[in-house]
């Protein structure tokens, strides 16, 4: 394990990059001329190029030319989407054309894996649950369960995100093995967990989640540490050029507050414990670290679940007990019954494992929805509010940080 008193900016060199990238395309939106961001970013170039002797002053010009980039990339993502009449913007050529014919192909095979599940005779309740958690299709979800598991603050196990790739990456990992062809190993990974990804059509949240699992799997090749926050901003930067106004998507939002609280917060609350303590008892180091990051994502998501949504789940920490470890349980049984039905091989007790598993998890969450308080009601914060929200958790977070050590627990 590693200790940390606090953070530096040094371990995350893109942190500035991407937060001046993220407040252009914002200044885009707004202000629109892409063509004078363009001329302003030249301008801000040549300046930096001169500026080799003042390394501060050249940092700067740095930033201010990222900066101008988000915004010529915003104004002109903002432009297109009005003149294409409010729809998404796709340049219909070259590799954009062929990821859309490969995106439509694997969106046949999901359609014909959910037929398969239907086949299987799944309850509604069961095969909406199953549909939205393994394929992204919500189509078939009952309001009703959504609205239980949204009290009892369980709707991302609905969302394909992070948690949802790791099973596929752990799953691919283990039949591969790490072996002596390390590299050819982790690029099967990756092209399964991109192939999983056009699969469910890819939504905001599993593309930042491909991006950060594409990350980790080159960066074990090096053997660093390979979920990081320098990780998370290159993510950022990519899905921004890629499509800059992804950053007003909410499961965007979403996702990347819970991994950037995960990666800055978890580590201060895991701190909280004695190190000694939790190696002489392994179960309770378990308990403890599934706590720390519920904690951290719940921290980082709350703001932004309250300004989009008006709500607060207050039995999160109970909720995420009961999700995580039923949620992986389902992911991996839904593998089995795919491989099963392909070969026929103990279909019949793979579906019969799954349909249980998830009626447990429907019927605990559904007792959690209705505990004294689970969900806070009418909350609308403003922006400002929302900021200052967060700009109270990094206030605290500074401060803890700063009167004890932060543990890393090294991959």
């Amino acid at each position: 394990m590693d200790y940390r008193h606090r953070f530096s900016l040094e371990l995350a060199p893109l942190l500035p990059i991407a937060v001046s990238m993220a407040v252009g395309i914002i200044v885009g939106q707004h202000v629109g001329h892409w063509t004078v961001a363009v001329g302003i970013g030249g301008l801000l170039a040549a300046l930096t190029m001169l500026l080799r002797r003042w390394p501060r002053l050249q940092t700067t010009g740095i930033v201010l030319c990222v900066l101008a980039v988000g915004w010529a990339l915003g104004a002109q993502a903002v432009q297109e989407h009005s003149e294409r009449g409010g729809q998404t913007v796709q340049r219909q050529h070259g590799v954009v054309q062929r990821v859309e014919q490969t995106k439509a192909r694997f969106l046949v095979w999901r359609q014909q894996l959910l037929e398969q599940y239907r086949q299987w005779g799944m309850d509604d309740d069961v095969y909406g649950v199953a549909a939205a958690m393994t394929l992204g299709d919500k189509r078939a979800l009952d309001p009703e369960i959504k609205e239980r598991y949204s009290r009892a603050g369980a709707s991302h196990i609905l969302a394909l995100s992070g948690m949802h790739l790791m099973v596929i990456y752990s799953v691919v990992t283990l039949l591969l093995g790490w072996g002596r062809r390390r590299l050819w190993s982790q690029t099967l990974v990756v092209l399964s967990i991109w192939a999983f990804a056009l699969l469910t059509g890819l939504s905001p949240s599993v593309t930042r989640a491909s991006w950060m699992i594409t990350a980790y799997a080159l960066l074990s090749l090096g053997y660093r540490q390979r979920m990081s926050l320098n990780t998370l901003c290159f993510v950022a930067i990519v899905m921004w050029v890629v499509d800059p106004l992804a950053i007003y998507d909410i499961s965007f939002q979403l996702s990347f507050a819970a991994v950037l609280a995960i990666v800055l917060l978890n580590p201060l609350l895991y701190g909280l414990i004695a190190p000694d303590v939790l190696q002489r008892h392994r179960w309770w180091a378990a308990l403890w670290g599934l706590t720390t990051v519920s904690l951290s994502a719940q921290l980082g998501t709350a703001p932004l679940v309250a300004y989009h949504f008006g709500r607060v789940a207050t039995w999160f920490l109970l909720t995420n007990y009961i999700v995580i470890p039923l949620g992986t349980l389902v992911l991996y049984l839904a593998v089995v019954c795919v491989v099963s039905g392909l070969t026929g091989v103990g279909i019949g007790v793979s579906v019969l494992l799954l349909t249980t598993v998830i009626r447990w998890m429907n019927s605990l969450l559904a007792w959690v929805a209705q505990l004294p308080g689970s969900s806070i009601e009418g909350l609308h914060p403003s922006v400002v509010q929302t900021l200052l929200v967060y700009v109270l958790i990094g206030c605290c977070a500074v401060l803890l940080s700063l009167r004890r050590p932060v543990v890393v627990r090294n991959a």
